[in-house]
């Protein structure tokens, strides 16, 4: 069989063309105003603020792994001490000052304004649906999830259109005041042949979402005020001595860039004993601690009172917290000339080093010898000495203490006007005339036992060992705040969660024969499972207000 090729028939003035740009769009140009627009709707999307806010989380994970200046300086120091090629690059980068670096400012700021430019919107569009009466009901609701039909004969006495009103408006009313009763906003519709009741609920779920997100936009804000007008601090008081909240009384501090100290609450604390139980009866945890107890006289506005803290138990007073971050071994140090005159006593406090509180210190006598003196010091709470000749700590609580000293003499640097750490010497420009670079062994002491210096220089006693308590003390004006929204962030994320939004529908129709066909169905925004229950339940309860007796489910028609 020939086949036939059927071409397309075209009109005798057609003719092709070649322009390929007849049918090209011209798009308008943004210019500066639109990008502006565009740049504002990317930033201001849910989407930008979700990834904002795991991406500020990210950013604080530096801040828990590396130590930081506001919380832990001499963790900064022990850290550039262990890491010295590493140190300066992180340290221009920031990550020792992680909560105020430039980087981490500016995810925090763009957050903010990406959450108000969320919130401010939703917040005017939830105000306008609040105002805003129920939607019509639909024609057709067979269409609409849990549909249900009732017909109902005989309600229609005599079959006149009047009295088919009323059945309808009695059935309508009657569903309209069971809806009111379950919380819905309502609204009666009516036309020739039927009427209606529309009713929807769940608007709280919306309130709850915009409540979340509101007051995620007040803890940014609060820390941020708060940061700004508090301040954090550190102070290491022995045993005995005393601790008042003025700037020239800390170790170091971090004031808010909007502070004045000035401001700052006064008040002192005493440390007048420390409690530390160790464990002394698991052979896998033997010397780990068990509990810390800082006992202190607190004293504000004239008034004493006696105080205890613990590392979970803050004091608050005068408008701060203060916490118990640590403790150790002060030991008691004086040093003579070779008169017999004392040029330094004090209670030096060495940061332990191990888990048994084996600690290093650092002693610097500046003025009354020939020469300045400076002392790295090791001291052992329980000394047991080694196979190796070298010594260590078995025990963390004072059973054996023993004081070991290698000596310098030198030039300090005290006297150049530059802050220099009490817990570091520089021996770079320093000699060393007593300890394992020497000739002369290190000084070796028990508490009471008196040593001669090396070169003649005088003596030097170890005349016993206190305890000391590192306390961070924490001042932060919108605490409360931060608490409140928090609460309202957990308030309003359950909200959204567990109230569902759904509408209800009722429609009553007079068939010819004088009926009366009720017609049941919902619509829900977004999943609920529970909504043929809520639709069942409405039908079940306004046939039985009708009929003035229990009935059986209306039947559920196929949509």
């Amino acid at each position: 069989m020939e086949q036939r090729s059927e071409t397309l028939i075209r009109p005798e003035d057609h003719v092709d063309t070649e322009d390929t740009d007849a049918g090209a769009l011209n798009q308008p140009k943004l210019g500066f105003v639109g990008w502006l627009r565009w740049i504002w709707r990317q930033l201001t999307s849910m989407r930008t603020a979700l990834f904002l806010l795991l991406l500020l989380a990210v950013a604080a994970v530096p801040g828990s792994l590396v130590p930081q200046h506001s919380s832990d300086p001499n963790g900064v120091v022990q850290w550039q001490q262990n890491h010295p090629t590493l140190y300066p690059i992180l340290d221009k980068l920031q990550v020792f000052d992680t909560y105020t670096s430039v980087w981490f400012s500016a995810i925090y700021l763009l957050l903010f304004v990406s959450l108000v430019g969320c919130v401010v919107p939703r917040i005017k569009h939830h105000l306008e649906a609040l105002r805003a009466k129920p939607p019509r009901t639909p024609a057709r609701l067979q269409r609409m999830a849990g549909f249900r039909v009732r017909v109902l004969k005989g309600i229609a006495s005599d079959g006149s259109a009047a009295d088919a009103a009323t059945a309808r408006q009695a059935a309508v009313t009657s569903a309209q005041k069971l809806l009111k009763a379950s919380g819905y906003r309502t609204v009666v519709l009516e036309t020739a042949k039927d009427a209606s009741v529309s009713a929807e609920r769940g608007y709280l779920r919306e309130t709850g979402n915009i409540v979340f997100h509101a007051a995620l936009v007040g803890i940014l804000l609060a820390v941020g005020v708060g940061g700004g007008f508090g301040y954090t601090g550190q102070r290491v008081v022995v045993d005995g001595q005393s601790f008042v909240n003025t700037l020239v009384n800390y170790d170091s501090f971090n004031p808010g860039r909007f502070l004045n100290t000035g401001t700052m609450s006064p008040y002192s604390l005493k440390v007048t004993g420390l409690d530390v139980k160790y464990d002394t009866t698991n052979k896998n945890a033997l010397g780990a601690p068990l509990d810390y107890t800082a006992y202190v006289e607190a004293t504000e506005n004239g008034k004493t009172t006696k105080r205890t803290i613990k590392v979970n138990e803050p004091l608050g007073i005068g408008g701060t917290d203060v916490y118990l971050l640590g403790n150790g071994y002060a030991p008691e140090i004086t040093v003579r000339d070779p008169s017999g005159k004392a040029v330094f006593h004090d209670i030096v406090p060495f940061p332990e080093q191990s888990a048994n509180m084996m600690s290093q210190g650092v002693v610097k006598v500046p003025d009354g010898l020939k020469q300045q003196l400076g002392m790295i010091g090791l001291f052992y709470p329980t000394a047991e000495k080694l196979s190796s000749g070298a010594y260590t700590s078995s025990f963390p609580d004072v059973r054996k203490p023993m004081l070991d000293l290698s000596v310098y003499q030198g030039n300090l640097g005290l006297d150049k006007g530059v802050p220099v750490s009490v817990y570091a010497l520089d021996i770079d420009k320093l000699k060393e005339i007593a300890g394992p670079g020497a000739a002369t062994k290190g000084l070796q002491l028990t508490p009471g036992q008196t040593v001669s210096l090396p070169n003649g220089l005088g003596t030097l006693t170890f005349d016993g060992v206190k305890r000391f308590v590192s306390l961070d003390i924490h001042h932060d004006p919108t605490e409360g705040w931060v608490l409140l929204f928090a609460v309202l962030v957990l308030g309003g994320l359950l909200t959204s969660l567990f109230v569902p939004r759904r509408r209800l529908w009722m429609k009553a129709i007079t068939l010819e024969d004088g009926s009366l066909r009720l017609e049941y169905a919902g619509l829900a925004r977004g999943e609920d499972p529970r909504l043929d229950d809520a639709v069942a339940s409405l039908a079940d309860r306004h046939i039985a207000q009708l009929t003035g007796r229990s009935t059986v489910r209306a039947s559920r028609q196929p949509t």
